[in-house]
């Protein structure tokens, strides 16, 4: 097939390209990103042109990356402009979504100016800062048909990949609001991380996460179902105590701080509590600056049981009369457990409970159906 491409489109395309290098308003990463998106529209629209739409488009391609790679080198290989057209595809085949609520920004057209409609303030939630979600929107610029873009190109061939637009709008939040690295990025996609958010919620709560992301303003909010430790490599090992268990997940705090999720500090190791001259040892403290509380974690290798939960409330208890201050909130306790019966901790702890959790942790990482299917079974 002899093709011969209109040279207003090349010409086009190399525009595109040559703007975004002259673009100062974000980092070259997300300038490139809107130059991808404008480059896979032209080449979904040029395709809609050719008689033979599947040949057409290939020799399209191939030409392109040809023209584009000789003259800017890197990053205009066939394999890319493959991507570049599927990140059209996507994103433009959905609703426009953004790091923030759109429906919460107001644009005043008689002053040019923006300004955020902040919602009511939630228990332990911080005001949201109204003049960096201004100043955000004001540094990222939006394309012909409403969409927004705020990480880069490496991250976006991740999400791509995800096929549920509402668990794609949620790890691009996340990712963004946390600063994921490509790596975590990864990593939490791979350990569906959505999916264990999903468990523990229901309908509206799921469509939330889409729409809002992780958001922490209950101490249910910080459970996962299951935690995912496949960082620890214990799965390697045919026995291991609670000790080694502990120990792992010190010597990779940070990816344990990654597991547990937004707003934890590391308070201490086995910290004894001492009363009537006995002395106790809670596993794991943390601090939680969202909820404003002590976030205590016990280890348990086997099946948790009441005993554990008794035990876990005596710490609670002691932490809410003696460390945390009037100001901070009641304490949290997590039972961190190989295993479960859920009859026995609903049975044990008070049917009021907002305090005291058991959840699953697994060695290595889950199959997506397996917690699909829970999740449908939990639904």
């Amino acid at each position: 097939m002899n093709l011969v491409i209109d040279t207003n489109f090349i010409r086009e395309i190399k525009e595109l390209v040559n703007s975004a290098k002259q673009r100062v308003v974000t980092s070259i990463n997300i300038a490139m990103v809107y130059t991808y998106y404008e480059i896979g529209r032209r080449i979904v629209e040029q395709e809609q042109k050719g008689s033979n739409k599947a040949n057409y488009g290939e020799e399209l391609l191939i030409q392109l990356s040809s023209e584009l790679t000789k003259e800017f080198g890197k990053g205009y290989s066939l394999t890319n402009l493959k991507l570049i057209r599927q990140f059209y595809l996507v994103y433009s085949s959905q609703k426009s979504q953004t790091v923030f609520d759109q429906s919460k920004i107001i644009y005043n057209f008689k002053t040019k100016t923006l300004s955020y409609n902040n919602s009511k303030k939630q228990i332990g939630q911080p005001l949201v800062d109204q003049s960096k979600i201004i100043n955000n929107f004001k540094n990222y610029p939006i394309t012909s048909d409403g969409h927004r873009f705020f990480l880069n190109w490496a991250s976006y061939i991740f999400l791509m990949r995800i096929k549920d637009p509402n668990e794609r709008s949620f790890y691009e939040i996340e990712c963004y609001n946390s600063r994921w690295s490509k790596r975590e990025l990864k990593r939490q996609i791979d350990s569906c991380l959505y999916e264990r958010l999903s468990l523990s919620r229901d309908k509206q709560g799921v469509l939330d996460l889409a729409r809002r992301g992780h958001v922490i303003e209950k101490p249910i909010d910080v459970l996962k179902e299951p935690f995912v430790l496949e960082f620890l490599d214990l799965d390697e090992k045919e026995r291991y105590s609670e000790n080694d268990l502990e120990t792992e997940i010190l010597n990779k705090i940070q990816y344990f701080m990654l597991e547990l999720g937004k707003g934890f500090t590391f308070v201490k190791r086995q910290m004894r509590l001492t009363f009537n001259n006995k002395h106790y040892h809670a596993d794991l403290v943390f601090y939680n600056r969202f909820l404003r509380c002590f976030v205590i974690i016990d280890l348990k290798i086997g099946e948790v049981t009441h005993q554990d939960i008794g035990q876990m409330q005596m710490y609670v208890n002691y932490y809410d009369r003696f460390i945390k201050t009037n100001d901070e909130n009641k304490t949290i306790g997590i039972l961190l457990c190989k295993d479960k019966d859920d009859a026995i901790v609903r049975l044990t702890l008070p049917e009021d409970n907002n305090q005291i959790f058991a959840a699953k942790y697994e060695t290595i990482l889950p199959s997506k159906d397996e917690l699909l299917s829970l999740i449908k079974d939990t639904n």
